[in-house]
């Protein structure tokens, strides 16, 4: 099968280095990148050449953001081509769009390298939803926050600086809004939950991140027997479901509290098989791009994947429910619903909230103190 390549950059680089050494029955024919990027005979500078390719079964997205790549992915699902992609940003914003065009055209649209890097959590979502429903997913879905928090905690560094080193080795863009406000996390939280639930999931669901952790922050909440990570969370009923993207405070033994690095793992918890765990590289060329081809080849075998595109369920708050940890210098407003108990000099502790009723308490809380840090005490399978 002749594909082409929408970006040559990381992810872009590793899909080309594995397809032209290990998978024979696959053919990079044209990389579309920007001038003076990438020097390969097989480059264009212009999509047309691509979409208008008939030789072309196949284009692989690799370029993230949401246009051109929203554009681009449209007119080869339109053109009659498949799309592999691992841009979990378009993905999570256009969902319905593409899977109605690629029906449309009758091709498919991949989406397994767009959440957990080379795990296969999308693909495992799908088998396991071919037996039991999905009660719960959670996961450490990005590489950067948790190498962040890992290096404060072991090697007792502060926030800014562990940002750094993380830029330093590529692992952090020069902008990490994405990575350490939840952002990247939120879009794979919405897409596994989609998957997971058999339910569109909606985009604005509550998001807080790691920005304001510090050094003491750490050591307070290891005093208490706690970890932390950012974690996305979400859960169903019979007709409801709710999602979140929040630092969770976990017992210092479990297995996501010692996740190292910039792995990731992500666990769902099915109605026979109980819980099931998937650990490995979230991020990195190999990685990725190893999840991209594992898409191509299911799509040269014919492979056609259906992901949901409607709302089967509600959203229900209150199937996320957790004692909340604040430090802040801020009070709390008069109308806090829970219970209030200082658990450490500065930090407080809030009993029962929803994901949702904690994310506008902390919105409270930060527009008096933007230094204000939220973290969940939650039960992680």
């Amino acid at each position: 099968m002749r594909i082409a390549l929408l970006g040559a950059g990381t992810v872009g680089g590793g899909v080309i280095e594995i397809v032209d050494s290990r998978v024979p029955s696959l053919e990079v024919a044209r990389i579309l990148t920007l001038p003076g990027t990438y020097d390969d005979p097989r480059v264009t500078y212009d999509f047309a050449d691509i979409v208008s390719d008939d030789s072309i079964e196949c284009v692989v997205e690799a370029m993230g953001g949401l246009e051109p790549a929203h554009t681009f992915i449209m007119e080869s699902l339109a053109a009659g081509k498949h799309v592999v992609t691992a841009n979990k940003a378009v993905v999570a914003a256009f969902l319905p769009e593409f899977c109605a065009q690629a029906e449309e055209s009758g091709v498919g649209f991949f989406i397994e390298a767009t959440s957990g890097g080379g795990i296969p959590w999308i693909a495992s979502i799908e088998k396991a939803r071919r037996i039991d429903r999905i009660e719960r997913i959670s996961g450490i879905l990005n590489g950067t926050s948790n190498y962040i928090v890992d290096r404060m905690a072991k090697d007792g560094a502060e926030f800014a600086d562990v940002l750094a080193q993380a830029q330093a080795l590529g692992y952090a863009e020069a902008d990490p809004s994405a990575d350490i406000d939840g952002i990247d996390v939120a879009n794979k939280c919405v897409i596994s939950s989609t998957v997971a639930f058999g339910t569109l999931c909606r985009r604005d669901i509550p998001v807080h991140g790691i920005r304001n952790l510090t050094k003491a922050d750490l050591d307070t909440f290891a005093d208490l027997g706690y970890a932390v990570r950012l974690m996305a969370r979400a859960a169903r009923d019979d007709d409801g479901y709710a999602a979140c993207v929040e630092p969770v405070l976990l017992p210092l033994a479990s297995v996501e509290g010692n996740v190292p690095d910039n792995f990731n793992i992500a666990t769902l918890a099915g109605t026979t098989v109980g819980p099931l765990k998937f650990y490995g590289q979230g991020a990195g060329a190999l990685p990725t791009g190893n999840a991209m081809v594992q898409d191509l080849v299911d799509c040269a075998g014919g492979e056609r994947p259906v992901y949901p595109t409607g709302e089967t369920l509600s959203w229900k708050p209150g199937l996320l429910r957790a004692d909340y940890v604040f430090r802040t210098a801020a009070a709390l407003p008069a109308d806090t619903p829970g219970t209030a108990v200082e658990v450490a000099p500065g930090y407080v502790s809030v009993g029962g909230l929803s994901a949702t009723e904690a994310a506008a308490l902390a919105d409270a809380l930060l527009a008096e103190d933007p230094a204000t840090l939220m973290a969940a005490v939650a039960d992680v399978d």
